[in-house]
């Protein structure tokens, strides 16, 4: 087949299609009660995970791109949510779900791969970003020196004071100043 899109040349979206098929052809083994229950969402959502690739990739923005990446990652962990579920209830079997769970977390981490690498300066989700991508943070804050006083004005220091317009008095010996 031809190469037409700029998303058919991604990896992470040549891996992804190839789990729709896996996903595809294990669903096909599932209960007809689940016809409308877990065989159409777990299919929907694996589909998820290659089209957010595909349309994120077609974005004029790397942020763009980045927000797809996310969903897609997003729709992956919901795969592996419905999977597990199918195993709870015997539609998997267990030697499936282990081929399916080592697929998903290897797209899962090129997707996250991919989204790193994009130059964008934060993001929703927990990946870490691109060093090129970050600002130095500088955090400025006042010498451990200074004295309470010179931080606030008198009239917003936090500090109690006595309703006596002196000095401070200790009440726990009435000889102290």
């Amino acid at each position: 087949m031809k190469t037409r899109s700029r998303f058919q040349k991604l990896g992470v979206w040549q891996e992804a299609r190839k789990f729709n098929r896996e996903i595809y052809r294990i669903s096909r083994r599932f209960p007809q009660s689940e016809v409308y229950g877990i065989t159409s969402q777990i299919r929907r959502a694996s589909v998820s995970v290659s089209s957010n690739i595909a349309e994120g990739s077609g974005r004029n923005s790397d942020a763009d791109f980045a927000h797809y990446l996310e969903q897609a990652y997003a729709s992956a962990m919901e795969v592996a949510s419905l999977c597990f579920l199918a195993s709870d209830e015997g539609y998997i079997s267990e030697t499936d779900t282990d081929r399916l769970m080592d697929d998903l977390e290897l797209l899962a981490k090129r997707t996250a791969a991919l989204n790193r690498s994009l130059l964008v300066k934060r993001s929703k989700t927990p990946f870490a970003r691109a060093r090129s991508a970050r600002k130095p943070r500088i955090v400025t804050s006042p010498r451990p020196s200074t004295p309470p006083s010179a931080l606030w004005p008198s009239t917003l220091d936090p500090r109690p004071r006595s309703r006596a317009s002196g000095p401070r008095r200790s009440t726990l010996d009435p000889r102290l100043p």
